[in-house]
């Protein structure tokens, strides 16, 4: 990707104080960079083929959680060079390139307070996604350019009603890494990852 274009991209998803950082980050370690429709299971993606590698986030993330999503994915990058296969791929070698990664970042000309208090204590021991954390998530949802009733499928009680891609379901027991939810209208059995995002529906 041409400097000038991911640094365009920077600008318009970032805070202010973040783009040059990001940017170096590229500089240093170059990868293929695609703004990618909205997905329900994940907010951005790491891969590496022989081609190179490839970065995709979601282009309908807020600023902060753009910022911190893009420094995840360039996380893998850095671990993936360090290790290649051998490692998992939120195990303590990624761990470890994350922190490290955000401490230039974990300030308030960055972040907001609300933020930079739960994504400290986040970044104790990070999970494999910030959905996974209740109280970073409610306060990165704040920021959102279009406030709404989504949710992570997780924080939901079993039982609770919730709408994913226009369909209604009910939550179900959870299968591994998936909940198996019943689809209303059908009558039909679902699993989703459970770490999806979902429009939660008060009961009538």
């Amino acid at each position: 990707m041409p400097e000038f274009s991911l640094e365009k991209i920077l600008v318009a998803n970032l805070p202010e104080k973040a783009v040059a950082y990001c940017f170096e980050l590229w500089r240093k370690k170059p990868f293929r960079f695609i703004l990618s429709k909205s997905r329900h299971s994940k907010a951005g993606d790491f891969s590496a083929r022989h081609a190179g590698y490839t970065i995709t986030i979601n282009r309908d993330l807020n600023r902060y959680q753009f910022l911190i999503t893009y420094i995840h994915e360039v996380a893998h990058l850095l671990t993936h060079k360090k290790f290649g296969r051998s490692v998992t791929p939120h195990g303590q070698e990624w761990k470890k390139e994350f922190k490290q990664l955000m401490q230039p970042l974990l300030t308030t000309e960055v972040f907001p307070p609300s933020i930079l208090n739960p994504l400290i204590t986040h970044l104790e021991n990070p999970k494999a996604s910030t959905f996974s954390d209740p109280a970073l998530t409610k306060e990165l949802r704040l920021y959102d350019s279009t406030p709404s009733a989504v949710v992570v499928l997780d924080h939901l009680a079993a039982g609770s009603l919730f709408k994913l891609r226009g369909q209604l379901f009910k939550k179900g027991e959870l299968r591994r890494t998936r909940f198996y939810c019943h689809e209303i209208k059908t009558n039909r059995k679902y699993l989703i990852p459970r770490l999806a995002l979902v429009e939660q529906v008060q009961p009538v």
